[in-house]
């Protein structure tokens, strides 16, 4: 029988706060250090002989080049921070659409149970979910009922049709139904509409059926 898995997940989230005096590194010299060595070395030349002309060009060169390089990166951090920031909140626009995992299979051990969720996008007047092996062959059904369109979770108890147990590994979960006008449709595990989108640690999760998994695990959004 077939039970609608519509539901709120619910997570706590807890951390402790830490409160640290960052102190600079002073193994490496930035701008204001070049600066600060240069001007002391003006303020202590010898009068009589004052440093080549040339030289200062020089230095003041390389300290402009490590201003703008300074520069240059703090801008790039910051164009990367926001351009992360725009993919992830980019990831709305795919509220609604369905997202393809790339995958409708399920595994089972011999003699357990397995839960699983398929998606209906059309309304069902009567169908049947098909569990196969991986050469094809029907192992069990679980019937459909007459249900509204959406995502639903089902339970096989692991029992073949002839009520053996069936051996443990992988299977194809695939559902052939009719909606109320007669219309024969086909529906399969893995493709869920996305319901919502979670940030969370710098990770973009996606809700898909009942479940948030990571962007990264979806292979599909049409």
């Amino acid at each position: 029988m077939a039970i609608n898995a519509y539901g709120n997940d619910v997570a706590t989230y807890g951390g402790v706060g830490t409160n640290t005096n960052e102190v600079a590194d002073k193994r490496a010299l930035g701008k204001d250090d070049f600066m600060t060595l240069l001007l002391v070395e003006l303020q202590h030349q010898d009068p009589t002989e004052p440093m080549d002309s040339e030289k200062i060009l020089t230095q003041t060169s390389q300290l402009a080049g490590l201003e703008s390089a300074e520069n240059t990166k703090i801008a790039l951090e910051e164009l990367s921070a926001k351009l992360g920031s725009t993919n992830q909140f980019s990831t709305i626009s795919a509220i609604g659409k369905t997202a393809d995992l790339g995958s409708d299979a399920i595994s089972i051990e011999e003699g357990g149970t397995s839960t699983f969720e398929v998606y209906f996008p059309s309304a069902i007047q009567e169908g049947t979910v098909s569990i196969t092996d991986l050469d094809g062959n029907q192992v069990s059904t679980i019937d459909v009922g007459t249900n509204p369109a959406g995502v639903y979770q089902f339970d096989w108890n692991g029992l073949d049709a002839n009520g053996n147990i069936a051996a443990g590994g992988v299977y194809k979960v695939n559902a052939n139904y009719a909606d109320p006008s007669g219309n024969a449709l086909q529906t399969r595990l893995g493709a869920y509409p996305i319901e919502s989108v979670r940030f969370e640690g710098g990770q973009t999760l996606v809700k898909v059926g009942s479940s948030y998994v990571p962007l990264e695990n979806i292979v599909e959004v049409y």
